[in-house]
């Protein structure tokens, strides 16, 4: 049999590498792709699978080709808008070795999911330390909440209310001296002092739930709510699963915010009442004593300092990751020298030093406040 013969028998065999150019890859529904953020050195993005869970960081290059997998192009369209953008053409076994990972991973449409983790137990730990989840379905729990609260976020609603949060704000810290007199006057009124505690506990706890819906108003996946002990303290926790992934900057902020801001919003009743009062009246101390502890438990809230609200919302302005801890490595490599920095880029290295400044005052500013206030206390 001729050759002719013998191809006209059969379909000639596929190449394998224009079968593998010709592919016009897509994400699979719902996988999360993450902003830029500065990690060390790096610039990473973070890609979660939408039902495992799981999550993995890619450079910038690799988030330049997995943002355009959307089934419309295939190897050719990539490296060309590859080229354009990085001045240099992407190789071929690069593609396919992150077409293979994200398959691998369960990542691209029609690919199969990877193997589901096992559940966390409802607690964990022990009787000094420890976590219990309270709620079976934190999701559906947030968001009946969310609908029935939801008129009360439109702007109309919140804007007032953070005007007259400043406003009660500045109104009471406008005569200091009058604060640590109210402050030593409820710390000498167990009648007063213990009900304000336990308010100012239900109000931590409210807290956390506000953070799990104001996720819920952009999108965001509540996953746990329970309680977490430190013997003998106990406190409530709301666990947002894509919190990472909220689209935009504002969100991200608002959610980190929405905690202290319902702490101090539910101070406004108390400070209502106190600016109703007459000067002279003897039940104005301890509220002023009252506002001036729950506002100073809600703005510390806002400190950038690890594990606080504030912190985690100073890492989402500045576009980071892990701040505290790469600090930390930034600055126990630059005392080996400036070799040993030498990967790191400009704005990584201003940004570590300034953090590290900064997180040093603060912790003094805090530590002399505290003892300047226990010592005026202690003196009157």
């Amino acid at each position: 049999m001729s050759a002719t013969d013998r191809s006209a028998v059969g379909p000639s065999p596929v190449d394998p590498s224009a079968a593998a150019r010709a592919y016009r890859p897509a994400l699979r529904p719902g996988v999360l792709v993450g902003p830029p953020l500065l990690r060390g050195p790096r610039t990473v993005h973070l890609i979660k699978h939408p039902v495992s869970g799981a999550a993995f960081e890619v450079g910038p290059k690799e988030h330049f080709v997995i943002s355009r997998l959307d089934g419309t192009r295939n190897l050719d369209d990539v490296v060309s808008e590859y080229a354009a953008r990085f001045r240099r053409r992407l190789p071929e076994e690069q593609w396919t070795r992150l077409l293979g990972l994200l398959g691998t991973r369960g990542l691209l449409a029609g690919s199969p999911d990877p193997a589901q983790p096992e559940p966390p137990p409802a607690r964990t730990g022990t009787f000094w330390k420890g976590s219990r989840r309270t709620v079976a379905d934190a999701h559906r729990t947030t968001g009946r909440l969310h609908r029935l609260l939801r008129p009360l976020l439109h702007p109309w609603v919140q804007l007032p209310l953070v005007a007259a949060v400043l406003a009660m704000i500045v109104t009471v810290f406008a005569d200091p001296s009058l604060l640590l007199d109210g402050t030593l006057d409820l710390l000498t009124r167990p009648l007063l002092l213990v009900p304000f505690a336990v308010f100012l506990w239900f109000s931590i706890c409210l807290h956390e739930l506000a953070h799990g819906i104001a996720a819920r108003h952009y999108g965001g996946v509540v996953t746990e709510i329970g309680l977490r002990w430190r013997f003998p303290a106990m406190m409530m926790y709301c666990t947002v699963d894509n919190y990472l992934f909220l689209p935009g900057l504002r969100a991200k902020l608002v959610v980190a915010a929405a905690g202290a801001h319902v702490n101090l919003v539910l101070l406004l009743p108390f400070a209502l009442w106190w600016a109703l009062l007459d000067p002279a009246d003897p039940g104005r101390p301890p509220l002023t004593g009252m506002l001036f502890v729950g506002i100073v438990q809600a703005l510390s809230n806002l400190v950038p300092l690890p594990p606080l609200d504030g912190y985690r919302m100073l890492g989402h302005a500045l576009g980071t990751a892990n701040l505290a801890p790469e600090t930390r490595t930034y600055l126990a490599l630059r005392r080996r020298g400036r070799d040993a920095v030498a990967a790191y880029p400009r704005r990584a290295r201003r940004l570590y030093t300034s953090y590290a400044v900064t997180a040093a005052a603060l912790v003094l500013l805090a530590a002399t406040g505290t003892c300047t206030a226990v010592v005026l206390l202690l003196s009157r």
